[in-house]
């Protein structure tokens, strides 16, 4: 049995009720309706907004944000966090139109060549025994590291997304991407 202090705080659960969540309407989607990053909230007359509020320090009042018409079909292409659909970009920074979009791409990643562990023991072991041991010093890998970042701006907003290299294909692959959607958004 909880036992309160005697300044009236009670230790512990209340033992009469266990506390339940309230029940989760699915119907009306997902994600609550508290309005999310980005998404202004309403404000009562003479309340002073929180100059940590995103957007806080915009110019202007704040526009909720309006999604793009006639968004049909399915997505046509992924690149990171941009989702590209037949008449719109969808960003973090909001919708934009694809009609007129600027698509700006820079391959900041490198592919070095080295030799790897396995090979340097490996020298080193059989070199003791014959020569043909430095053959090992022949193994090497490819690493690549950096990162490629996609940039668009269009309808008045810009968008960057930073998405990692694995491979020394992935940078062409994307610039294909890209050269793609240049092509359909002039």
């Amino acid at each position: 049995m909880n036992q309160g202090d005697p300044h009236g705080y009670q230790w512990g659960p209340d033992s009469q009720q266990p506390h339940r969540p309230p029940p989760v309407d699915l119907t009306k989607g997902p994600y609550p309706a508290q309005g999310g990053y980005g998404t202004p909230r309403p404000q009562s007359q003479g309340q002073q907004s929180s100059p940590y509020a995103p957007g806080a320090y915009g110019t202007g009042p704040q526009q909720p944000p309006v999604a793009p018409q006639g968004q049909q079909g399915a997505p046509l292409l992924y690149i990171g966090d941009i989702t590209v659909m037949p008449d719109a970009v969808l960003t973090p920074a909001g919708p934009m139109p694809l009609r007129g979009a600027v698509w700006t791409f820079n391959d900041l990643s490198r592919t070095e060549k080295a030799i790897t562990t396995t090979g340097i023991v490996l020298a080193c072991v059989f070199a003791v025994f014959c020569l043909l041991g430095l053959l090992f010093l022949l193994m090497r890998e490819e690493r690549t590291t950096g990162y490629i970042q996609v940039g668009v701006t269009s309808g008045g907003r810009h968008h960057s997304t930073m998405i990692p290299a694995t491979t020394p294909h992935a940078g062409p692959a994307i610039a294909q991407q890209v050269a793609w959607l240049r092509s359909i958004s002039a």
